[in-house]
Formats: structure tokens, sequence, C-alpha cells
């Protein structure tokens, strides 16, 4: 969609639902497992997640406490009182006819996130996090004769899913695809969900509006777009549909309160059903389940359990080892990575300074180990893996020793990327040491000079650029294994005595 340019320009404003799903070992109200993903339709259920007539739910405690760890990381109070309710509401996937969730007494509220906005930091309230059941899942099908019909696995009913609704204090696509990465890593870190998208662990619904800059008042109308499952999916919705409502404004229209599917192909939003009126949940305290009672004692437990969060260890990782905010926060990004850097900077005894070591280090797992994870599509933890944290460590001690050049160290971690044989080993196997001796380079850059007049007589006449042609020349005689820096002062060097300088 093209953006119209109107006299008065417009804001965003968008809140943030966000729906994890808890890593507990089984289900919320029943003793099923919650592990559903690879299991065959209907075969994690009982008559509790079936929604049989009376049978008697039971709150599983485990998600409870993930919910308040969750909480308190959000900088939420944690309500002493709360309760559930039945949320009612008909449709194909929801077999009891009703939802358990939490409304007015959640077990978490009033918090805040904050995100990073290029060395700025924006915070964006929390208004509440709650506990709820996961519905089914509706398989849509089609037989030959091209007949549609819907099929119902009850795997995913009444898996633990952890709401939380954020204040409507977002103001752009880009600043809601950082608040919904912050929030991944938080639930991340605490280990309390996978939040992985693309299987449907953390989903998100977005309510966008506009209004004209300035304005403080939240418009009357907003939308709500669903059906993203990727970072990229929830940022190109919000900018397709930022676009569409300042056309209609534009155009003497009227935003419609609906909501709206994002269809990835075709990189738009479309209408699904009007909410022109709110939705009447009819929600009232479940009768089958207590009011639960969190107490002081309970909370303190679960907080002496919080684990240092993002924004402690970027900053931790600025203070301790010299990083710039930029490589402390891409090394925070996920625990894993977190801990595996660490872990390598314990390891490394390649000398010197702490802090030239991790900065070191941290350009190895930016670079080279990211760009290798990220053509396996693999992450830093996944079991496949074969690069290890004495691997890295090794790597670097190889370089900084000047045992290898920086060209020959990338090969060779590739190699053990791909092998898992330690870069050491492999150096020796292959015979990659650094050529640094000016008796042994000498010969070779007599024949580089022989062979290569052209790019002489160039350097010869002005041209200092040509050296780097026969630095290059050199190393590729030397299959990369010299030491470019050498080879460099030697030829220049060599090339003076030839001009009489």
């Amino acid at each position: 969609m093209v953006a119209t340019h109107q006299a008065t320009e417009y804001e965003a404003v968008i809140g943030l639902e966000v729906h994890a799903q808890l890593l507990t070992r089984s289900k919320m109200f029943c003793n099923c497992a919650a592990d559903y993903q690879a299991s065959p339709p209907n075969t994690r259920v009982c008559p509790v997640c079936m929604g049989m007539p009376g049978v008697l739910p039971v709150i599983n405690k485990a998600a409870v406490d993930a919910t308040i760890l969750t909480g308190l990381a959000l900088n939420c109070s944690i309500n002493e009182r709360n309760k559930f309710d039945r949320k009612n509401y008909p449709y194909p996937d929801l077999v009891k006819g009703y939802q358990i969730s939490q409304y007015d007494l959640p077990i978490a509220s009033n918090g805040w996130l904050e995100i990073d906005l290029d060395g700025r930091r924006k915070r964006a309230g929390i208004v509440r996090v709650h506990l709820e059941e996961d519905t089914a899942k509706l398989l849509h099908r089609s037989d030959d004769t091209g007949e549609h019909y819907s099929l119902v696995d009850l795997n995913r009913s009444g898996t633990p899913l952890m709401e939380i609704v954020g204040e409507p204090d977002l103001r752009s696509p880009e600043e809601a695809r950082l608040y919904l990465t912050k929030m991944r890593t938080i639930v991340r870190y605490l280990g309390v969900s996978t939040g992985n998208m693309e299987e449907g662990s953390f989903r998100c619904d977005a309510n966008i509006s506009i209004r004209p800059r300035g304005e403080t008042e939240l418009p009357k109308a907003k939308v709500e777009v669903k059906n993203m499952n990727s970072f990229r999916a929830v940022f190109r919705a919000l900018e397709f549909e930022f676009e569409r409502q300042r056309e209609v404004l534009g155009s003497g229209g009227r935003i419609e309160q609906e909501t709206r599917g994002w269809n990835e192909v075709r990189g738009v939003t479309v209408s699904q059903r009007s909410k022109e009126h709110a939705h009447d949940y009819r929600y009232f305290p479940e009768p089958d389940l207590p009011p639960m009672v969190i107490d002081s004692e309970w909370v303190e437990e679960l907080r002496r359990r919080i684990p240092e969060l993002p924004d402690a260890r970027e900053a931790r990782f600025e203070d301790q080892y010299g990083l710039s905010a930029y490589d402390a926060r891409l090394l925070t990004t996920t625990k894993a990575m977190a801990e595996y850097f660490e872990a390598v900077v314990g390891i490394s005894k390649d000398g010197g300074d702490q802090r030239d070591r991790a900065k070191r280090i941290a350009n190895w797992m930016l670079g080279e180990l990211s760009r290798l994870l990220n053509a396996a599509g693999i992450e830093i933890d996944d079991p496949k893996v074969k690069v290890r944290p004495e691997h890295v460590a090794e790597i670097a001690e190889l370089v900084a020793s000047k045992t290898v050049n920086q060209t020959v160290a990338k090969e060779v971690f590739e190699e053990t990327f791909k092998s898992g044989v330690a870069p050491g080993q492999l150096v020796q196997e292959q015979g990659k040491t650094q050529i640094s001796a000016a008796d042994e380079m000498a010969p070779i850059i007599e024949e580089v000079i022989a062979g290569n007049d052209n790019a002489v007589q160039d350097y010869l006449g002005g041209k200092e650029t040509a050296v780097k042609f026969l630095v290059g020349q050199v190393m590729k005689a030397t299959k990369g294994r010299a030491n470019p820096s050498v080879v460099h002062d030697m030829l220049t060097e060599r090339l003076s005595r030839a001009g009489g300088g």
C-alpha cells in the first residue's frame, strides 16, 4: 500500500495482547501431559480437558508460579486475592462453551516493560498478567470433491496459557516489534515458555488505531489484528494497517471497529468480523474453583528464583567486560547465548586483559558463529550445534597468538562448526599455521614481484593501492597462511629498495 501524504501527520496507538503457553508437565486443570506438539490428534486428552459434564478442574500450581514470576519480572503488583472466571462464548474449538480465565482479579497487574529505541529507553505499561486455559485447535481440510470441512484436535485444549495485556503506549510498528522481542526474551530467561511463535506457543494480537500527532486522547475506534505468527508478520501487519487507516481518514471515511486477520501471502489485513459493540462474555466466577490467596511468603519465595534478567545482564556485560551497548544487547538476547559467552570467557587463556579477551570472543560469537547458526537455521542451544565453548576460546587464542591469521581461522572455524573437531587439531593436521618468518616469506615475495610487473610499476609510479594486489597474490601463493601485516611490510620495504627510495 502506498502512503498518502496528508497535511495532518498521524501517529499510531498500539497495544499488544501476548499469549504465552507455559512450560508445565501437565495441563492447566487436569493431569494430561502438556507436550502435545508432536502427538497424534486427540491423544493428550481426558474428560476434564474434553469438557465432559460432571468433571472438576484442579489448579496447576506450577502454572500459577510461572505467572507470578512473569508478573514480578514485568514490575507488576501481585494481587493477594484473585480468582478464575468463566468467559462464555460459542466457538467450535471451545468444547465447554466457555473458557476458564481471569477477569477483574488477575494474578498480576500494573506493571511495565522497558524497550530501547536507539539508546533512548521507553517504558510501556502492562495492564495485567493473567492465567487461563488454551483452546482446542481447528484443522481446516477439503476432500477430493472440493468440499470443505473442519476437524477438531483437543490435544491443545486445557494447556496453561498466560496472557499479558499491554497498555496502548506503543507508537510505531518498530516499537511493537521491540516490545514483543523483549517480552519473549524475558519469558525465555525465566524458563516459563519456549517463546516460539512459529509453533504457536507465543502468540500476539495487536490493537491499533491512529490519531493526529500531538493529541493525547485515545481514538474511539480501534482495530484488532490477528493471525500473526512471527515478529516480521507483526511489524508488516501493523505497518499496513497504519497506512490503511491513514488513507481511510484522508479520504473522509471513518475507522470501523473490527477484527482483521493478517494475510501473509498478500501482505494485507482482511476484515473478519465487526466489533462495533463490545462482546458480552458474561464473565462470572468459576463455581468449581475457590478464590486463590497469594501471600507475601509465596511471592518472596518466587522472587528469589528470578534469574539475572536481560537488562541487568546487559548492563553487567558492559561494565564487567567493557563491551559496547550494542554487543552486550545482542549477546543477552537469549539466555543461552549469554551463558555460552560467559562460558567461553571463563575458559579462555589467551593472556592479556579480560576485557580484551571478552571483546575478541564477542566478535567471534556475533560474527562467524552467528553467521553459521543463521545459515543452518538453528540456535546456540540446539542439540545439533557441534561447536562447544572451548572451541570458540581456542580459535580466539590461535588468532591472538598469531598461530593462524584471521582468514585461515574463519576457514578452520567453519570446519569445526560442521564436524565438531577442535580448531587446534584441524590446524595441525592440515598444516595451516601462519607463516611469519622473513626467511620463509622472502622467496615467495620475490616470485610475486617478478610475476606482476604491472602492479610493481603502478606502485613505483605512486599508486600505493597496488601493494594490496601484491599482498593478495602472496596470500594466494601461501594458501592464506601468510601473516598479512608482515607481507605488507616486507613488500613495501622491498619495493622501496627497488625504486631507489
